[in-house]
């Protein structure tokens, strides 16, 4: 793997991607997690998704000895892992490559179609998931404050999703580490979605057109 695209983007954003060996060296200090479906990993500068690709796979491995004889529940299983997988990239090119590599990904696994009611509701995922901005300022790319989805599983295909403020869960973070003035909190105080929306199915995930945000309740 070609570890810089060009010695300019080095120099102007010190640009240098991270050799394959070494992604799963990494990985495998945190090897259980990386292979939980439902944990949940954010890459701040993804670049075009060496950790995010190998986590995926990793969590898809998951899905198949868990759920494999279940066509539905594995369906579900691997969107929700694709669901729990987050990045900050701020060069264009990065951050549409590793939206196509994840969405690849699962496609493979699942042998979809781009016309799948899955496939579409993974591409509406990803684009909520994978941001383009800059993770140091905490804003996307047309400066606005970046916001996560937070996506849960209900069961019976039922997909639950809130909305954070990454400056609040940054912030809230902080807050709660032991010796924190405020390390007292529960989570019920400390994280506050900004939205919160009904549950959704992979058919209402995939008829969400282009990036507009679904009705849901605050």
């Amino acid at each position: 793997m070609k570890l810089t695209k060009s010695k300019e983007r080095v120099a102007d954003h010190g640009e240098v991607f991270t050799p394959a060996w070494m992604v799963e060296a990494m990985l495998d200090l945190v090897k259980g997690e990386t292979e939980r479906i439902d944990s949940r990993f954010l890459e701040p500068a993804c670049g075009s998704g060496n950790f995010l690709v190998q986590i995926l796979q990793r969590k898809l491995a998951t899905v198949e000895s868990k759920y494999g004889k279940s066509d539905f529940e594995r369906r579900h299983y691997a969107l929700f892992g694709v669901m729990s997988l987050y990045g900050i990239e701020l060069l264009t090119d990065n951050i549409t490559e590793c939206r196509a590599n994840l969405l690849n990904i699962l496609s493979e696994y699942l042998n979809l179609a781009s016309s799948d009611d899955l496939y579409r509701a993974a591409f509406y995922v990803l684009t909520q998931n994978l941001v383009h901005g800059d993770a140091l300022a905490m804003r996307t790319i047309t400066g606005d404050e970046i916001t996560f989805a937070e996506w849960g599983y209900l069961g019976k295909g039922k997909f639950q999703r809130r909305d954070f403020r990454l400056d609040s869960l940054m912030q809230s973070s902080a807050f709660s580490e032991d010796g924190s003035l405020f390390a007292h909190l529960g989570k019920h105080e400390i994280f506050t979605p900004a939205k919160i929306y009904s549950p959704m199915n992979i058919r209402e995930l995939a008829e969400i057109d282009g990036g507009e945000q679904v009705k849901g309740s605050s």
